[in-house]
């Protein structure tokens, strides 16, 4: 990757790594519903306008199918579900586990599409997933109080997430990026919308909530996903996943600095076992072959 691309990289990381922060803020407030809801409708309000001055509307209502899908799975479900986790467990905590998204990609293209499992990628998944145990061990009670369900909650958005990507490439192959972008954030409003409009708040919310939910709404979701796209068309989507490996230590850094979040050695180590498992799951690196003979001099 060139500089610049480094640079956008790191961008896109701080900004989704902001995503969590946001979360904390605007969901005891909004509700987890309607907190997703603002996001894709905002998203798609800036969005639309883009995609209709730079390619028109047309991918739109060619691939309205999929990209109702996809709007479903990749946004409306996820981002409430975690909204909703953001009501009881800190920001860098949801963001490692948004660090396993890529390994439940590997599984669900395995299962889709008939994708080798190395041996490689076999032991990053079980590295993954027991990181994952890892962090949940003291901190899956489901109890009233408990974080079992918010994690629960972030493992099923990244499933989804997981299950999007198979989606997008079996069903809307044909339709641009910016498109992909743009009707998968207007049909997850439109889903969104009754609910949303059922589950609002009874209160008003304070201007604090309002501006973070207008900055995931923008930043987060509008101009991340425009960086993401444009990455993946100049760097490919093997250099633009290792996003997924810097977003937990930009959302640790503005817990920690805006919300007093704390992090703790299990916390460190869960971290690192999810990144490590995750890295060998997709590929990123490989284990040295076991037993191979020793190259020829």
């Amino acid at each position: 990757m060139k500089q610049r691309d480094v640079l956008e990289l790191m961008v896109l990381a701080a900004i989704w790594g902001a995503s969590f922060l946001f979360m904390r803020v605007a969901a005891p407030e909004f509700g987890p519903v309607a907190t997703a809801a603002v996001r894709v409708a905002g998203a798609s309000l800036l969005l639309l306008p883009l995609m209709a001055l730079r390619e028109g509307l047309t991918d739109l209502r060619v691939h309205w199918k999929g990209l109702l899908l996809v709007g479903f799975l990749n946004g409306a479900f996820p981002f409430a579900l975690f909204s909703f986790a953001a009501l009881s467990i800190n920001a860098g905590l949801s963001s490692i586990l948004n660090a396993t998204t890529p390994m439940w990609g590997a599984l669900v293209a395995w299962a889709w599409f008939g994708q080798r499992l190395d041996a490689s990628r076999l032991v990053g998944l079980a590295l993954g997933f027991g990181g994952v145990v890892l962090l949940a061990w003291d901190k899956a009670s489901f109890t009233p109080g408990g974080g079992g369900l918010a994690i629960l909650a972030c493992l099923t958005a990244t499933l989804c997430y997981g299950i999007a990507a198979s989606a997008t490439k079996r069903y809307l192959g044909a339709a641009s990026p910016l498109a992909v972008a743009t009707g998968s954030q207007f049909f997850a409003a439109l889903l969104l919308a009754l609910p949303a409009l059922a589950l609002q708040p009874t209160t008003l919310p304070s201007a604090k909530a309002w501006v973070a939910v207008t900055l995931l709404a923008l930043l987060c979701t509008s101009v991340a996903y425009i960086l993401f796209f444009r990455l993946m068309k100049r760097v490919g989507p093997t250099n633009t996943i290792s996003v997924t490996f810097l977003i937990p230590v930009f959302a640790l850094l503005w817990g920690w600095l805006l919300l007093d979040e704390t992090v703790n050695l299990a916390m460190a180590l869960g971290c690192g076992v999810v990144l490590l498992g995750t890295a060998l799951a997709v590929g990123v690196i490989r284990l040295p072959m076991i037993g191979a003979a020793p190259a020829a001099k």
